[in-house]
């Protein structure tokens, strides 16, 4: 086990390593930072001085070696649009997305996997193929047409919540929230069902044929000779078998959803990193597009440890062939 875990941490540094040096490639040739900073109408003189205060005109591994250094320390450079640290920018921006993210994902959770439970125990009856057609079309909608249309819905025919913006927040410590205020869970529903309605739709579908596959195996016919109950053999025995794919895809997703929420935020204005990339992105804002493309890494890298560390807790068989394959490596 502590053999796997330290084979999946060196594998995860080499991942960071690779991603943080095209951050650095980015950071280096995308633009002119001194340009950026003092704008196109600066002096050579007053350039030189500001290349030299950067260490841009020290050489490349040098450059390399220091920006490793800064970013392990916190140091992110200033925004060029915004002229703040970078750090701070992502702190003030972080909150809105990972709590629209975990709520459009819970949702999704707690609607797809019961969903799909019942589609693959009841599958040739008629409400069981009506959820499959209704999923067809939730996983083929674009989420941006999704929320134009829950927002004509629900925001401009039945005026019931809000279409932009995050509603009233408070502050806990660095942590701004809106799930404390009634304004802030009504901003946040729209663009949550937004995001959750494709996670609906591919848990469901996903769960469905998990479960179907699984009661094809041999051990459940066991279970049911021994006389184990419906109930125990589909919960105890097919949905824990069901749920190692799952956690993969769940974990998958719940990265995508943070990192690339760009439209869903755009659509509905929701003040979160995804809204600040593409605010980035149109004024060329490099700091914060290749601390961005670190954060991500790092998110995709910390959610693909935990969920291979889910899977052994799930399933105890994993525990001793990950063993194995780690001590053969």
């Amino acid at each position: 086990m502590i053999a796997y875990l330290l084979a999946r941490l060196w594998q995860a540094a080499i991942v960071m390593l690779t991603v943080v040096a095209l951050a650095f490639v980015m950071f280096t040739y995308l633009g002119d930072p001194v340009v950026a900073i003092l704008g196109a109408d600066s002096t050579a003189a007053a350039r030189a001085e500001v290349r030299r205060e950067l260490g841009l005109d020290q050489p490349m591994i040098v450059q390399f070696v220091d920006y490793l250094g800064r970013l392990l320390a916190g140091d992110f450079g200033i925004s060029y649009r915004l002229g703040t640290p970078v750090d701070r920018v992502l702190v003030e921006r972080l909150p809105a997305t990972v709590e629209l993210a975990v709520f459009g994902m819970a949702l999704a959770l707690a609607l797809g996997i019961p969903l799909g439970i019942v589609t693959a125990l009841r599958r040739r009856s008629l409400g069981s193929q009506a959820l499959l057609g209704v999923s067809l079309i939730g996983i083929s909608m674009p989420s941006f047409l999704a929320g134009l249309l829950l927002i004509w819905l629900f925001s401009v025919t039945l005026e019931m919540l809000p279409s932009f913006g995050r509603g009233e927040t408070i502050d806990l410590g660095w942590w701004t929230t809106g799930l404390l205020t009634g304004s802030g869970l009504r901003s946040l529903v729209l663009p949550a069902l937004t995001i959750a309605i494709f996670q609906v739709a591919m848990m469901m579908r996903l769960v469905r044929a998990e479960m179907l596959e699984v009661m094809r195996k041999e051990y459940i016919r066991f279970a049911r000779a021994r006389g184990l109950s419906d109930r125990a053999v589909h919960l105890r025995h097919a949905l824990r078998n069901t749920l190692v794919p799952v956690v993969t895809i769940a974990g998958l997703q719940l990265g995508s959803v943070i990192a690339f929420a760009v439209i869903t935020e755009s659509v509905f204005q929701w003040p979160g990193l995804g809204l600040l990339f593409l605010q980035s992105v149109a004024a060329a804002d490099v700091p914060v597009i290749s601390t961005y493309l670190v954060l991500i890494a790092a998110l995709f890298v910390a959610i693909n440890l935990s969920v291979d560390l889910l899977y052994l807790w799930i399933d105890p068989r994993l525990r001793s062939a990950a063993g194995a394959e780690a001590i053969r490596r």
